[in-house]
């Protein structure tokens, strides 16, 4: 198997690569570090733990040449991944062709973090249109199920697996996102805090429930901050206020806002802030601070959801 990276022609490429057991896993991805080092283009390797630590045997001496994150902690929450991991190193290396392996979908995630993810993939295309560089996403076609891979097909342009290197016939990020744009259904026993713009009361709510969910002082901190900031949004963009939900328990929780506003850009929360910008980091900002976020856009309006773990 052959990775041949698409830098350096001004254009940008995201392959997936569908692997089967570490052999391939390797095969798919060394030649592909190996390749931007020898270019003299900035590496990075965002995947999960244990593959992480399997490239990096691999790679011996070289892997102190490459940036290493494990993504099941830097890309927790599959929104902040486009701008916490990927823009911050393309960005980090501005006018240059960056090669990044980013593998945001493994086993374990959950049902509920899937559509973030999927989208999340397909978002990559938007984010990084016209940019000279490369992201290469490994999908583990063992241990995921029939769709994820049916979606990775949607949402890269270009497939590679044990047959070699093709382009999808089912390329269509943006319908993917669509797709994934499903309603949120509410929990019973959610408390909610109806059509409001009191900032401060839904701070203070969220403090004592997040505390009584078992989160951490310093959590409790990150989610008044995140419903103070969707609150805010609501408010100012959203028409004029917001219904605030919580609930939880046994260490989870979990809250929402949503306001009538109509959102349109698809990269909202997941553009970096330069750091002149005065405005615009409140949805950055959630991402950053939550460890899952979902979205529903709607004809009622529009509906973003925090999650917290202990």
């Amino acid at each position: 198997m052959n990775v041949t990276a698409e830098t350096g022609t001004g254009a940008f490429g995201h392959p997936a690569l569908f692997y089967r057991g570490a052999a391939e896993y390797l095969a798919g991805t060394v030649p592909f570090v190996w390749g931007g080092l020898a270019a003299g283009e900035p590496v990075a390797v965002a995947v999960p733990g244990d593959n992480l630590e399997l490239l990096r045997r691999e790679l011996g001496a070289d892997a102190a040449r490459v940036e290493l994150l494990d993504m099941t902690e830097a890309g927790r929450n599959p929104g902040r991944i486009i701008p916490g991991v990927l823009r911050a190193f393309a960005d980090s290396h501005p006018g240059r062709p960056v090669r990044i392996i980013g593998e945001p979908i493994w086993a374990a995630r959950s049902a509920v973090e899937y559509p973030a993810c999927a989208q999340h993939e397909a978002l990559i295309n938007l984010a990084f249109a016209g940019r000279d560089g490369t992201i290469l996403c490994p999908y583990d076609a063992d241990a995921l199920a029939p769709v994820v891979l049916a979606d990775a097909e949607v949402t890269h342009p270009v497939l590679i697996d044990g047959a070699g290197r093709r382009p999808s016939s089912a390329y269509d990020p943006l319908a993917l996102v669509a797709r994934y744009n499903e309603p949120l259904p509410v929990p019973a026993g959610a408390f909610e805090l109806a059509d409001t713009t009191d900032l401060a009361a839904a701070r203070a709510l969220a403090h004592v429930r997040a505390a009584a969910c078992g989160l951490s002082d310093d959590q409790v901190a990150d989610v008044e901050v995140v419903v103070t900031e969707l609150l805010s949004n609501s408010v100012e963009h959203g028409g004029g206020s917001g219904t605030v939900r919580f609930w939880g328990g046994d260490g989870e929780f979990a809250c929402e806002v949503h306001d009538r506003g109509r959102l349109t850009d698809p990269l909202a929360g997941r553009r970096p802030a330069g750091p002149y910008q005065p405005r615009g980091r409140g949805l950055l900002l959630v991402n950053l601070l939550a460890d899952l976020v979902r979205l529903h856009a709607g004809d009622d309006g529009t509906t973003f959801r925090a999650y917290f773990r202990a």
